[in-house]
């Protein structure tokens, strides 16, 4: 029979070296909290510096499992948003010349240099934050950017703060994502997203106000055509595009002319666009005229 014995305590992890230098240069043997450095111990759960410490930076298992679903045709969109609720992604950072300095000998030299957040610009000119759910996503993008890691809903934070409407995952990778901006508010206030091509309470509201116009027999809310997204070897995905997300059929009666039809849509946009409700789940739609049926 095997002897067991109580596990002793973990070894102690020893300073960094360069910490360890900057403390001794400095002469300080406490934190800035007056706790002394001697004899403290960095290993087990207690020591760690942040919530990614074993991150061997792979991507969110639940993340590729949804997009899986989505490639598979079993999958939706909301899936994969929904699995990056709980998934780390990596932020790109990058040095950017907040002072130049010239030298002596007229040379012109980085003085001091800041950390700043990439963003990118939309094809319908949106700024877009990148994510990527890989370390090695990230590096084949930018080389020289270096990986943060947060939460999405960290990173969808960031892209609020930031100014973005878009948060694109993996970008220049064999599947892009994007999330849009409605579905970038959901992540960051960590509640649940449906598209607002599945969602039955826009739908009875965008009803609601086009029942005030008496041309409008009926609506239909269906995926615009930029949900669909394109893989690196020319797949179609059901969704991850980029926009327009939402296509809105108006079933109109018969005998309206052009002026007519063009009142009555913008009528109804301007109807729509003072809806609170409208205005935080719909982030881009196309109108389809149909003459409804008889």
């Amino acid at each position: 029979m095997p002897n067991l014995e109580e596990p002793g305590p973990p070894a102690a992890r020893q300073l960094p070296g360069h910490i360890a230098a900057a403390l001794a240069g400095a002469g300080g043997a406490t934190d800035s909290a007056g706790q002394p450095w001697a004899g403290r111990s960095l290993a087990g759960d207690a020591g760690k510096i942040h919530n990614f410490e074993d991150d061997d930076g792979t991507a969110d298992a639940g993340y590729l499992t949804a997009v899986a679903a989505l490639r598979q045709g079993t999958g939706d969109e909301a899936g994969v948003v929904a699995a990056l609720a709980t998934a780390r992604v990596f932020i790109p950072i990058v040095a950017q010349l907040a002072e130049e300095a010239e030298s002596a000998h007229g040379l012109h030299a980085d003085k001091q240099a800041d950390m700043a957040l990439v963003t990118l610009k939309a094809a319908d000119g949106r700024t877009a934050l990148p994510a990527f759910t890989s370390a090695a996503a990230l590096a084949a993008w930018h080389p020289e950017a270096r990986p943060v890691a947060v939460y999405a809903a960290r990173a969808a934070l960031s892209a609020v703060a930031e100014g973005a409407e878009l948060l694109v995952l993996d970008p220049g990778a064999d599947v892009t994502f994007v999330v849009r901006r409605p579905g970038v508010w959901a992540l960051a206030q960590q509640h649940g997203w449906t598209p607002s091509y599945n969602d039955p309470e826009l739908a009875d509201e965008m009803s609601r106000a086009a029942s005030g116009f008496a041309a409008i027999r009926s609506i239909r809310l269906l995926p615009g055509r930029g949900v669909v997204a394109s893989t690196a070897d020319g797949s179609v995905l059901p969704g991850g595009g980029a926009g327009p997300e939402l296509q809105v059929v108006l079933y109109l009666e018969d005998g309206l002319d052009a002026a007519g039809v063009q009142e009555l849509v913008a009528g109804l946009q301007s109807e729509w666009s003072r809806n609170v409700l409208f205005g935080e789940r719909v982030d881009s739609l196309e109108i389809k005229l149909r003459r409804a049926p008889d």
